[in-house]
């Protein structure tokens, strides 16, 4: 059964509006992480670039998505996998980028390891990037 947008902003206790249905709609279809810019070409017609920056400010600050940073230090954007009941874990897991076609995955079956700071030192968040041949390259 697909998911509905319409009910995952409503279980994120989101105001429903067609850019951030459309914007949802967009990662559900693409299931790879997005940039800004990939957002705005698929979109382009019916929202423009601040409105699409806003409604994907607004989706990280409700954890609906995450960032991903690619070897270029680029932002891009991850639908996350956990519901709202759950705690959120998303920035414990791998991302992959494929060389060949561009795209980058998450993958949520590998967990970062835990590593302990020398005293004194916060993390705030960690991140790694794997990158080579995807499944569908190979």
């Amino acid at each position: 059964m697909p998911v509905e947008t319409t009910e995952i902003l409503k279980e994120s206790n989101l105001r429903v509006t067609s850019c951030r249905r459309d914007v949802l709609k967009t990662f559900l279809g693409r299931k790879v992480a997005l940039s800004h810019s990939d957002l705005e070409e698929a979109l382009k017609e019916n929202f423009d670039r601040v409105t699409i920056y806003r409604t994907l400010k607004t989706f990280l600050e409700n954890d609906l998505i995450h960032k991903v940073l690619d070897d270029t230090g680029a932002a891009k954007y991850a639908l996350c996998s956990h519901s709202i009941a759950e705690p959120h874990h998303d920035h414990e897991h791998v991302h992959f980028k494929c060389e060949v076609c561009g795209n980058t995955n998450c993958l949520e079956e590998i967990s970062l390891p835990k590593i302990e700071l020398p005293e004194g030192y916060l993390s705030k968040e960690m991140s790694l990037l794997i990158q080579g041949t995807c499944k569908n390259c190979s």
